[in-house]
């Protein structure tokens, strides 16, 4: 299995991205004007974004490539679709649940199955959900000292409104499907679309 070892700091400053949005680090002031000492071409905006995307969900060329096969042939727009199902993937509904610091550590989290879907364990980071779907932390996995740890540092972390989260139970049901306004980074998922589309 292939796995991404870059240091996200250097990355995130490379794509203009802030830290935050991967649940590392503090808010930092961004230079506008950092990356652009020289004139970027239409291309090279448009890998940025597909970088940018492939990075923060910690996705692979190949799968990143089938879920844009997958967003092109649903209802609507490629572009908000390519996020939907991006946002849908069972390791990112757990990071934004609070369950995890970052979205590498729950791909981790749910590989090693300390998550249900519907009360059946899943070990699958890229299993996307669907509305009405039920996530919960399994029951030997709520007395663990690293999910107590977790659940205390990610208190403050917003939980989007297509999630229902109860933080007794720590469990979350899916009320909607994703949106691009539920996003907490920027991106112009157009060009994705013009890259792929070429």
């Amino acid at each position: 299995m292939a796995v991404s070892r870059e240091p996200i700091l250097k990355r995130c400053k490379a794509l203009g991205i802030s830290p935050m949005v991967m649940g590392v680090g503090k808010e930092t002031k961004r230079d506008p004007n950092a990356n652009s000492r020289k004139k970027v071409s239409e291309y090279g905006l448009q890998l940025r974004e597909k970088q940018k995307l492939k990075f923060i969900y910690g996705v692979l060329e190949k799968q990143f490539h089938h879920l844009f096969e997958i967003a092109s042939k649903m209802e609507g727009q490629a572009g908000e679709n390519l996020i939907t199902c991006l946002e849908e993937r069972l390791d990112n509904v757990v990071y934004r649940m609070g369950l995890s610091m970052t979205r590498r550590e729950a791909r981790q989290l749910v590989v090693h199955g300390h998550f249900n879907v519907n009360g059946s364990r899943v070990d699958i980071p890229s299993y996307r959900v669907k509305v009405g779907d039920e996530i919960s932390l399994r029951e030997n996995s709520k007395k663990s000292v690293k999910f107590k740890e977790i659940v205390e540092a990610t208190n403050g972390r917003v939980i989007p409104m297509w999630l229902d989260m109860d933080k007794e139970k720590l469990s979350a049901k899916v009320l909607r499907v994703p949106t691009k306004e539920d996003l907490d980074y920027e991106v112009e998922e157009h060009l994705i679309v013009e890259l792929y589309s070429k």
